[in-house]
C-alpha cells in the first residue's frame, strides 16, 4: 500500500532538466549560414563603404556622381535591394551630393517617354480584360491548322506581334494559358505528351514515387513554352513601347541630343528595326523546331514515332480546330470598342503631329455617341484591373534611369569616362560595334535589361563624342541588344514567366538559349552595317550637331 499512497513531486526546474536532456544536440552555428541569409544586408552595407575613397580622394560632381553610378550598379546586379528602390536613390542623393536640384531630378521621373508608356500598358490591359487576344490567337490557330509545327508557328507569330505593342511581360503572361490549352488539345488527340512520367526511385526493393520533384516539360512544351517567351522578347525591339529598353534609349538619346537630325520617332524607329526582328524570329524558330522537334533531321528521335513528323500538313478532322476554337461566338461589342481604340493608337503613333487640329475635342464629344450601342455597356476596363495589373515600380525604374543618365551628363562624369575609353578609337567601326553588342548581350543575361541600359547607353554616348562616331550607331545596336537574354529565369520577365509557368528547368533553358543568342547577334551586326545606313544614311560620319555637342561639352569642363 506504500506504493499508492506515495507521491513523486517533480519541480519546475526537473522538468526543464528533463526536456533540456531529451533534445537532440542542436548543430553548431556556421559562418556560411549568417552569410546565406543575411548576404543583402551586407551587400546594401558594404558597398556604399567601400566605394567610399572614389568620393573622398576626388570630391567633385563627376567622382561623386560615379560613386553613386558603381553603388547603384552594384545595387541593381545584385538586387541587393528591390529594383524599384534603387531606382529611388537620385531623388535624395543629387540633391544632397550637389549634382542637381530637387526639381530638376524629380521632373525626369514623369517625362512623355514613361506617359506613352503607361499608356501602351493600359491598352494592353483592355485587350487582356476583354479576352480580345485570346480571340486572335486562335483564330491564327484555325487559318495555320492544328498540326505541331503549324500550331507552334502561328502561336510565335501572334506572339511577336502583341509584343510589338504591349510590355513583354504581360504579352507572356497572356500567351501562356493559349499555350497551356492547345497542348492539352494535342494531348487529348495523343499528338504528344505535355510533362514526362513521374520518376520512381527504389525503396527497399519497391518502387515508390518521388512526389517532391514536380514532372519536368517533354521536348515539345519545351518548344512551344520557350517559343512564346523568345518572341515576346524579340517582338519588343519592333516598335518604341514594345520594351522598356527601347523608351530607356530613346529617352537618353534625345535628352543628351536635343539637336540630333536623327530622332528616334515611332516610324523610322520600325523601319529600322523590324525587318531584322522579322528574319532573326523566324530563325529562331527554325532552331527551337531543329532542337526540340527534329526538324531536317527526321530520323531523330524528336522527330519520329508522334505527329510531329507529319510536318506542315493541316489537321484532317475540322472538329480538331473547332475544339481549339471554343464557343466563342461573335465579336462583343466590348471587343469592338477595344479593337477600335488599339487601331487609333497605332494610328496616332505613326502620325502624332496630324491629331492636334481645333475643335478635335469637340468633335470627339458631340461624336463620341456612334461608337456606342443604344444600351448601357460595362467599361472597357476597371480602375481596379489597372490598379492590380499596372508594374508601377517600372515606372520609378525608367524614371532612376533618365535621372542617372541627366546626372551623369551635368555633373560630367559620362564624359569623364567616355574619355577613358578614347583609346578604342584604333580599332574599326565594325569591330568596336561587334564589341558592344557583345558587352549588352553578356551583362543583360545576368541582370535586368533597362538596369543594364541605363548604365551602360550613357557612357556610350560621351564615349562616341570622344572617338568621333555618330552616336546613333553605338548606342541603337546597343539598346536593342540589352533585350536579347534567352538563358536563365533571371535575364528577362518571359523567362520567368514560362519557366515558373511550366517548370522549365535552368540548364534546358541555358542550352535552348545558345541559338536564340548567336542568331540575335549576327543578324543585328549585320543589319546594323547594311540596312541601318538605308534608314540612317549619316552613321559613318561624325555629324555636325555631334561634334558641336562635344565642343560644348569640353568647353564647359575648362
Amino acid at each position: 500500500m506504500a506504493t499508492e499512497t506515495t507521491k513523486m513531486i517533480y519541480t519546475p526546474a526537473d522538468i526543464k532538466m528533463e526536456v533540456e536532456i531529451g533534445e537532440p544536440p542542436q548543430p553548431p552555428v556556421k559562418c556560411s549560414n549568417f552569410f546565406s541569409n543575411h548576404w543583402k544586408g551586407l551587400v546594401v552595407f558594404l558597398v556604399p563603404l567601400f566605394c567610399l575613397p572614389i568620393m573622398l580622394l576626388n570630391n567633385t560632381p563627376e567622382y561623386r556622381c560615379m560613386y553613386l553610378l558603381l553603388v547603384m550598379a552594384v545595387f541593381w546586379v545584385t538586387e541587393a535591394l528591390p529594383l524599384y528602390v534603387t531606382s529611388m536613390i537620385p531623388i535624395v542623393a543629387f540633391p544632397v551630393m550637389g549634382i542637381m536640384s530637387s526639381d530638376q531630378t524629380c521632373r525626369l521621373y514623369f517625362k512623355d517617354t514613361l506617359v506613352m508608356f503607361m499608356g501602351g500598358i493600359m491598352v494592353a490591359l483592355a485587350v487582356e480584360y476583354c479576352n480580345l487576344h485570346k480571340r486572335l490567337a486562335l483564330r491564327v490557330i484555325q487559318i495555320v491548322g492544328c498540326s505541331p509545327r503549324r500550331l507552334h508557328f502561328g502561336l510565335i507569330m501572334v506572339t511577336m506581334f502583341l509584343s510589338m505593342w504591349i510590355s513583354n511581360a504581360a504579352c507572356t503572361a497572356m500567351m501562356c494559358p493559349i499555350i497551356q490549352a492547345v497542348l492539352e488539345e494535342l494531348q487529348a488527340q495523343g499528338v504528344c505528351k505535355i510533362n514526362h512520367e513521374p520518376q520512381y526511385q527504389i525503396v527497399g526493393g519497391n518502387k515508390k514515387n518521388n512526389e517532391d520533384e514536380p514532372p519536368y516539360p517533354t521536348k515539345i512544351t519545351l518548344c512551344y513554352y520557350l517559343g512564346i517567351a523568345y518572341a515576346s522578347s524579340l517582338g519588343g525591339c519592333g516598335t518604341i513601347i514594345g520594351t522598356a529598353t527601347n523608351l530607356t534609349f530613346k529617352g537618353i538619346y534625345e535628352s543628351r541630343f536635343p539637336t540630333s537630325t536623327e530622332q528616334m520617332d515611332f516610324p523610322t524607329f520600325m523601319f529600322y528595326s523590324v525587318p531584322a526582328m522579322l528574319i532573326y524570329t523566324f530563325l529562331t524558330f527554325l532552331f527551337l523546331q531543329w532542337h526540340f522537334m527534329g526538324l531536317f533531321r527526321p530520323k531523330s528521335k524528336e522527330a519520329q514515332g508522334s505527329a510531329v513528323g507529319q510536318g506542315w500538313r493541316r489537321c484532317g478532322q475540322e472538329g480538331d480546330r473547332s475544339a481549339l476554337q471554343g464557343s466563342w461566338g461573335p465579336m462583343s461589342i466590348h471587343e469592338i470598342q477595344v479593337m477600335i481604340l488599339f487601331i487609333f493608337m497605332v494610328i496616332m503613333y505613326f502620325h502624332p503631329q496630324t491629331w492636334h487640329p481645333p475643335g478635335l475635342g469637340r468633335w470627339l464629344t458631340t461624336n463620341v455617341a456612334v461608337l456606342c450601342p443604344l444600351g448601357p455597356t460595362p467599361s472597357l476596363i476597371t480602375w481596379k484591373f489597372i490598379q492590380t495589373k499596372v508594374p508601377w515600380g517600372l515606372v520609378f525604374l525608367l524614371g532612376g534611369g533618365f535621372a542617372l543618365a541627366e546626372g551623369s551628363k551635368v555633373s560630367g562624369m559620362a564624359k569623364l569616362i567616355g574619355n577613358a575609353l578614347i583609346g578604342l578609337k584604333v580599332l574599326p567601326n565594325a569591330v568596336l560595334l561587334l564589341v558592344v553588342i557583345l558587352v549588352a548581350v553578356v551583362l543583360t543575361a545576368f541582370s535586368s535589361n533597362v538596369a543594364i541600359a541605363n548604365i551602360i547607353i550613357p557612357v556610350l554616348a560621351e564615349m562616341s563624342l570622344a572617338i568621333e562616331i555618330h552616336p546613333l550607331y553605338l548606342i541603337l545596336p546597343a539598346g536593342l541588344a540589352c533585350s536579347m537574354a534567352f538563358h536563365l529565369p533571371v535575364s528577362t520577365p518571359p523567362n520567368a514567366l514560362v519557366a515558373g509557368y511550366a517548370n522549365i528547368r535552368t540548364k534546358d533553358m541555358a542550352i535552348a538559349g545558345i541559338g536564340p543568342t548567336i542568331i540575335t547577334i549576327i543578324i543585328l551586326f549585320i543589319f546594323c552595317q547594311t540596312w541601318g545606313l538605308v534608314v540612317y544614311p549619316n552613321l559613318n560620319s561624325f555629324p555636325e550637331w555631334a561634334r558641336l555637342a562635344a565642343e560644348a561639352a569640353v568647353n564647359k569642363t575648362h
